[in-house]
């Protein structure tokens, strides 16, 4: 849309006819925007559509300015008109014709009646307080229907832009929704017996009703972007929607978790039973293992070993039977518990043996420190000596005596250490040699 000069003095007939041409080519502009509006598929939608909230009011006041639009425009092509036929008497205007166009061309010659109901429902600054005619010059009408047509095609453009792009998103989550519930059934996960289940409801009624809130308020669903004069400036509103889509995704992700569990459930109960019965052999074994330290080992405290856990067989058993009825949703948590479970009761029977064994390690542990160096004096030439004889024997006998002292016998083992460091630091005599014979030098 155009603007015209402001008002002057007495036009001639060149600026007249150059105003008129002006105008012609503005009337043809406003013309085309306007039925352009009147065709705008969002505004054909904001007519038939059942609004309500921030649209309903919105729009109740647009549609009585795009009323008041025609309205203007009517009373500018009447104006337009009226020049051009006054310009059209004569091919000479006189000066009284100047006068005339002037006046209509520049002064507030445009007089425009609204109804009362299309001045009631536009806006107070519009309704020009009331009144329910209004006179213009060519150039503020042109303002005004400037201004109308701005707000109103803002309106309209907002609203075709969030009727198409959110109904459709939500439609197709929504289908989406539907298959997701379909698979979840067909696994046992049902409201009321899985929350991935009551999740699923509560995203069906949730997409549900901001379905219906999109349509009948799109206005409700638009964030206009910052510093934008531009009509239809901003996006839709996809907060909601884009959290019902992150929530639909953790379902379907817990679904496919399911579904996973009746793929491989067999195999899973399988590693399951002998995870458990290793912990059980080591149990086993640990128990054996500290009998025998103590009948072998005095003097030391060996931790008591205990025995299976009944509740992690009772849990396997209760896997078993949710693979046997096809329970899929209850079999997937308890799954991946007792994997947890069984993992750490290996380990703890591990623990256990180890803990138990302890002392029997220790006693092996100085066996063979006395037997390495009992073999550095061979080394050395030192086998016979009898005091270092005499030390080895006293703590061979307590290392492989039952039971056996472990401190008693360490002390043993350091004093025929000590005795064999001294040996080996003694300095030595070289043995005797006869008389050197010379004979095969030159």
């Amino acid at each position: 849309m155009g603007v015209t000069d402001p008002a002057g003095p007495v036009m001639d007939r060149d600026e007249v006819d150059r105003a008129l041409a002006r105008l012609g080519a503005e009337h043809e502009a406003i013309e085309t925007s306007l039925l352009a509006l009147q065709d705008h598929a969002g505004r054909r939608l904001l007519e038939g559509a059942e609004l309500t909230g921030t649209t309903r009011e919105r729009w109740t006041t647009a549609d009585a300015s795009i009323t008041l639009l025609w309205a203007y425009f009517d009373a500018y092509t009447d104006a337009l008109r009226s020049a051009r036929e006054i310009r059209a008497r004569r091919r000479w205007s006189s000066r009284e014709d100047l006068v005339e166009l002037t006046e209509l061309l520049r002064g507030e010659s445009v007089t425009v009646a609204g109804s009362a109901t299309a001045t009631a429902n536009a806006p107070t600054l519009l309704s020009a307080a009331g009144r329910l005619s209004e006179r213009f010059s060519l150039v503020s009408l042109v303002d005004r229907m400037n201004e109308l047509y701005a707000t109103s095609l803002d309106l309209v453009v907002t609203a075709d832009a969030v009727w198409s792009a959110l109904p459709a998103r939500i439609d197709l989550l929504a289908a989406e929704l539907q298959r997701t519930r379909k698979l979840a059934h067909s696994v046992g996960v049902r409201p009321g017996e899985h929350p991935a289940g009551d999740d699923l409801e509560r995203i069906t009624r949730t997409l549900t009703r901001l379905r219906e809130d999109v349509v009948s308020d799109p206005l409700g669903f638009w964030v206009p972007a910052q510093g934008s004069s531009a009509p239809g400036g901003g996006r839709p509103d996809t907060t909601v929607y884009d959290r019902e889509a992150r929530a639909l995704e953790e379902v379907r992700r817990e679904i496919d978790a399911v579904l996973t569990v009746r793929q491989d459930a067999e195999a899973r109960l399988i590693r399951l039973r002998d995870v458990l019965s290793r912990a059980d052999r080591t149990l086993a074994e640990a128990r054996t293992a500290r009998g025998e330290v103590l009948a072998k080992i005095a003097a030391t405290e060996v931790p008591v070993v205990s025995g299976p856990p009944t509740a992690l067989q009772e849990q396997l058993a209760t896997a078993a039977e949710y693979r046997r009825t096809a329970q899929w949703h209850r079999l997937s948590p308890l799954l991946e518990s007792l994997e947890q479970k069984a993992e750490d009761e290996l380990l703890r029977a591990r623990e256990s043996l180890t803990a138990v064994t302890a002392p029997l390690a220790v006693r092996a542990e100085l066996r063979g420190r006395l037997d390495a160096y009992k073999a550095k004096v061979a080394r050395h030439g030192l086998a016979e000596d009898p005091f270092l004889i005499e030390r080895y024997d006293a703590a061979r006998r307590m290392l492989w005596s039952a039971p056996c002292d472990l401190r008693v016998a360490e002390q043993a083992v350091l004093r025929y250490q000590r005795a064999a460091a001294e040996a080996l630091a003694a300095p030595r005599v070289p043995p005797q040699s006869g008389p050197e014979d010379r004979r095969g030098e030159q």
